[in-house]
């Protein structure tokens, strides 16, 4: 796992702040506050701190350190970066995407790259037939990049109010991502079925919705996978994410943060002037008192910390599979590309538009989908660090699967597991020269080299209630026009109803990815708070 593991008790029964849960935020609230001259503890319940920013072996007789949950970065911020002075290198990858495609029995290939070039424009040609379809498709990535020039800012400031963001947005462009489904825009301004899915597969990810959805759950996803930084670049971090993870943990401990693994906390009260903590170290229970709590868990678990009944009603539900896989080499695609190009960055599987739907469709109703939508990208190619000792031409190959809510897997958890881990690798030899199972390394047992998680495997892992990668629905990053803003927390967007305790996770209402900023804007909250 991550290399930062801290144990011991704690030096003291006070301090000005108590961090519950040492996930990449919990870390970068603790590095701000420390830096800050605060008193800062930070308990975790595992044995070692990153929640799910990690790097660790999967498979015995490898020493190939996957980034076994969240595998890339786009939300956090340079500055943020910066200001803790993180020992970390996110590298570009040379692919944006590349989408494999059958089309009256030829195989081609959508190749985005990064920068776009004229392979791209040739790519889109080849599909299409022409060059309006590539048009449109700069069009609309030149408007949401007006957006995100306007929302990256703004995510490490107090909130802004919905009104004054708008006043700097194209009518029509707020509309389209904001106030309207993302399905509408996204079918009058594509005409291709594969095209219109690459686009909208950004809206899917974890996030269990139709296109068309009225709650626009699809918006508020695709808005933040595209916001990061003011360009929307996915990035990978040079050592997998444990990288990440121990840079934040040695900015925070270097400041003097006490950072305390297997101290599981079953208890938050509030005291008034600040609130109590009590965790225990697997021997005896403990009691540690924070002018400041910041709960770097899911809002539905910390009610349950705080006392409050669990309400399984309202219990966040995931919506994803993943998949590691080693591989003694990669695969051959039909399309003759070469594998090195389409690999290396998201290479898009049964992501076509009417495909998307109707998986959507065949899960709502209680189905695995017949076909799986969900995205390839193999790490080690941007990345050779991350191999260790490994063969040449091994690599690591992380499958991202689409539509496959908790629910699928409650009545028959291994049968429906197996169904969908069969259907993601049958979408991907749909486009192979040689099956993926031929190309699978070998652990030291003889098992193939795969790895699934579905939902329910990521809450026994991490205690993500329901295995939901965003702790729940992610909100728009700012705030309705008549939010009360009146104390800090409310103003950086991490209260809750008890004043001395503040959510600094995902849940945050700028929460999501591994981006740092719940961890900031509670750090932030606390120090105006002083």
């Amino acid at each position: 796992m991550s290399t930062s593991t801290h144990q011991g008790q704690l030096t003291r029964g006070e301090y000005d702040v108590v961090v519950v849960g040492a996930g990449h935020n919990g870390l970068t609230a603790a590095a701000y506050l420390a830096r800050a001259g605060l008193s800062v503890a930070v308990l975790e319940r595992l044995d070692r701190v990153g929640g799910a920013a990690v790097s660790a072996p999967a498979f015995a007789g490898h020493d190939t350190r996957l980034s076994r949950y969240s595998y890339l970065v786009s939300l956090m911020p340079q500055r943020l970066v910066e200001e803790l002075e993180l020992d970390v290198r996110l590298t570009s990858r040379t692919t944006a995407s590349y989408t494999p495609y059958l089309r009256d029995g030829v195989a081609g290939g959508l190749l985005v790259e990064r920068p776009e070039g004229e392979a791209t424009r040739a790519s889109f040609r080849a599909l299409t037939g022409g060059d309006e379809e590539y048009a449109a498709w700069q069009r609309f990535y030149a408007d949401v990049g007006e957006l995100a020039q306007v929302v990256a800012p703004t995510l490490m400031e107090p909130l802004p109010l919905e009104r004054d963001l708008r006043a700097k947005v194209d009518a029509e462009l707020w509309r389209d991502l904001v106030e309207r489904p993302l399905g509408e825009a996204v079918e009058r301004r594509f005409r291709d079925d594969l095209v219109r899915g690459v686009v909208a597969t950004d809206a899917l990810i974890g996030t269990f919705a139709s296109l068309h959805e009225p709650s626009l759950a699809q918006n508020r996803c695709f808005l933040y996978h595209l916001v990061g930084n003011g360009t929307g670049e996915w990035r990978v971090p040079v050592g997998g994410m444990g990288a990440v993870t121990d840079a934040l943990a040695r900015a925070a401990t270097a400041a003097g943060a006490e950072i305390r693994t297997s101290a599981g906390v079953s208890a938050i009260r509030d005291s008034g002037d600040g609130a109590e903590v009590t965790w225990h170290d697997g021997d005896a229970a403990h009691t540690v008192r924070g002018r400041f709590v910041l709960a770097n868990v899911a809002p539905w678990v910390l009610g349950i910390l705080l006392g409050e009944p669990e309400e399984p009603e309202t219990k966040p539900a995931g919506s994803q599979l993943k998949i590691n896989f080693l591989l003694d080499r990669l695969p051959r695609l039909r399309s003759g590309v070469d594998p090195a190009v389409a690999f290396a960055g998201t290479l898009h599987l049964a992501e076509e538009y009417s495909r998307l739907e109707t998986a959507y469709a065949e899960a709502a109703a209680g189905q695995v989908p017949s076909v799986l939508p969900g995205e390839v990208y193999c790490h080690s190619l941007s990345d050779p660090s991350i191999l260790g000792s490994e063969s040449p031409g091994t690599h690591t190959l992380t499958y991202f699967g689409l539509h496959t809510p908790a629910a699928l897997f409650e009545s028959d958890p291994a049968g429906s597991k197996a169904l969908a881990v069969s259907r993601a690798i049958a979408a991907l030899n749909e486009h192979l020269e040689e099956p993926l199972e031929s190309c699978l390394a070998r652990d030291s047992h003889g098992n193939p080299c795969l790895e699934a998680k579905t939902p329910q495997d990521v809450e026994a892992d991490l205690a993500m209630p329901g295995g939901h990668i965003f702790h729940g629905d992610l909100d728009w990053p700012w705030a309705p026009n008549r939010s009360r803003l009146e104390t800090p927390a409310q103003q950086w967007g991490v209260q809750t109803h008890v004043p001395s305790v503040l959510l600094c996770g995902s849940g945050a209402r700028r929460g999501g990815a591994v981006s740092g900023l719940g961890g900031h804007n509670a750090a932030q909250a606390v120090l105006a708070s002083l």
